[in-house]
């Protein structure tokens, strides 16, 4: 990882963490697990994303597949991680409907395909690909 680039990260974490209220124990409360949350897309390449109640969402399951939605298509894929929040994404496919967005659904998906690592911060989990930010989702409540 190149400095300027951890630099960024811990700047991007810590910022994150100062957002929040200083109560550390809430904030653990929100915490969300990778496996089993609900996940909706918040943050591509830097840019805010206002997507529709149920797009640009997947869930890590337990038996190591991913499930989700794009714009209009539904994906599914397989995942591995490891302890120091590696995270590779692998068999990447869906629908082939043509959406009216796209192209974010299209990046979105190569995203997806070029993440290396996450971190995670409350209800939020942070999408890296060798060091860069990617993208920010947000645990959906219901």
């Amino acid at each position: 990882m190149k400095r300027t680039q951890l630099f960024s990260l811990i700047l991007l974490i810590s910022a994150l963490l100062a957002s929040g209220c200083c109560d550390c124990r809430k904030r653990s409360k929100l915490a969300k697990p990778l496996v089993g949350t609900e996940w909706q897309l918040v943050q591509l390449m830097a840019k805010d994303v206002v997507a529709e109640e149920d797009s640009y969402r997947i869930t890590f399951k337990s038996d190591g597949t991913i499930v989700g939605k794009g714009d209009c298509n539904i994906l599914s894929a397989t995942f591995q991680t490891t302890p120091s929040r590696s995270l590779e994404i692998k068999n990447l496919g869906s629908t082939r409907k043509l959406c009216k967005n796209f192209e974010l659904e299209n990046k979105f998906m190569d995203m997806l395909e070029g993440v290396t690592h996450y971190e995670m911060d409350a209800d939020h989990m942070i999408l890296l690909s060798n060091g860069t930010l990617v993208a920010i989702l947000k645990a959906v409540t219901e």
